[in-house]
């Protein structure tokens, strides 16, 4: 009961009901969730057939600059061994000897997809920006 100050008795105290105000929460968690977009990252997938691991492949066409990489993540330059570090010295080499060679780059299903791109960094480093992706012939 109120007093003659207009004050309530302290054995009645008023509550506040927050229910509506957590519906309210409740419905706009919602709505944001379902009107929420979902991005989807896109990603480099590659393709790699199988390839034997031990024997580099050798090029059929002696103008292209073929860049094999085995499934043991070794890389071949024209059928020989090198580091991912001096593919790029490799193809300038080969480019300056043969400036219309096209670039051929072959990747085992077994080999990383980061020794893909380490090799497709390099011959971009290298002047070549339209590198020629293929399956390996068996």
């Amino acid at each position: 009961m109120r007093n003659r100050f207009g004050n309530l008795d302290d054995e009645e105290e008023t509550k506040i009901d927050i229910t509506p105000m957590l519906d309210v929460v409740f419905i706009m968690l919602i709505f944001f969730i379902v009107t929420a977009t979902f991005v989807n990252e896109t990603g480099l997938d590659f393709n790699k057939p199988e390839v034997p691991l031990n024997q580099p492949e050798k090029p059929k066409d002696d103008k292209n600059i073929l860049i094999s990489i085995r499934g043991n993540n070794d890389i071949y330059v024209k059928g020989r061994k090198t580091d991912f570090r001096t593919v790029t010295a490799n193809i300038k080499r080969l480019r300056s000897e043969n400036a219309d060679a096209a670039v051929v780059i072959q990747a085992s299903k077994a080999s990383k997809n980061d020794t893909m791109v380490q090799v497709i960094d390099s011959v971009y480093a290298a002047g070549v920006y339209n590198p020629i992706i293929t399956n390996p012939t068996e």
